[in-house]
């Protein structure tokens, strides 16, 4: 099989070339795309995320060897969860090369974190299936790069640490409220406030709910601790 000029492109900024091209043409064709004729990445992105998985339970053992369980998994989930693929999705421009169909097309799908983070997990799998796992596994940390090594000592995800702020303190759960949408509708803008029943409150805005809950979290964790 032979790439398209984009595909070669990409094969340049991720920095493999595929021995078997079919397996890169796989990963970025998402479900949209899918015909009879035509696979989509869904079972790629299982087995990168394995993959993923396995890379950095390896090298997070390796950089840390005292390290317990407990301080072990909020690093390694900080660094697999699928904001983390979908940033270095962004930084090798997968969007741009992303095969959808045309109602993704017409929504975003190219800037969309889910889709981004999904593709990112199926081109590790399409380089752990042409090269092998150490091919698959100098890719992850060459991409990765310094996140491996400047992951916090408390990785946890804002949310889940401003809820466990909120419990420790016997408070109801945190609430998130969309304030308000703007852009069209392939690109929506969202404004989400991270409330705490005591009044305390903060806001974010992002293209993803998702995204813009975590930052008005975190900013909502960075204002308690100035009041510490």
């Amino acid at each position: 099989m032979k790439l398209s000029a984009e595909l070669r492109a990409f094969e340049t900024r991720l920095g493999y070339r595929f021995e078997r091209p079919e397996l890169l043409n796989r990963a970025v064709t998402h479900a949209s795309m899918s015909t009879p004729n035509r696979d989509d990445n869904q079972r790629l992105e299982f087995l990168g995320d394995r993959v993923l998985g396995l890379v950095m339970a390896e090298t997070l053992l390796d950089l840390d060897p005292k390290a317990s369980e407990g301080q072990l998994a909020p690093r390694f989930n900080a660094l697999v969860r699928k904001e983390a693929c979908a940033d270095v999705a962004r930084e090798l421009d997968i969007g741009a090369v992303l095969k959808l169909g045309r109602s993704e097309m017409l929504s975003g799908g190219r800037r969309k974190l889910a889709l981004l983070g999904d593709a990112m997990e199926a081109v590790i799998a399409a380089v752990y299936l042409d090269g092998g796992f150490d091919a698959a596994r100098s890719l992850v940390l060459r991409l990765w790069g310094d996140r491996t090594t400047q992951v916090k000592q408390d990785a946890r995800d804002a949310k889940t640490a401003l809820q466990e702020w909120a419990q420790a303190r016997g408070l109801e759960p945190p609430k998130y409220v969309q304030t308000q949408r703007s852009g069209p509708d392939h690109a929506p803008v969202f404004t989400i406030a991270a409330r705490l029943s005591t009044g305390e409150e903060a806001f974010a805005t992002a293209g993803a709910k998702r995204a813009a809950e975590q930052d008005a979290a975190k900013t909502l964790l960075a204002q308690l601790e100035q009041k510490k």
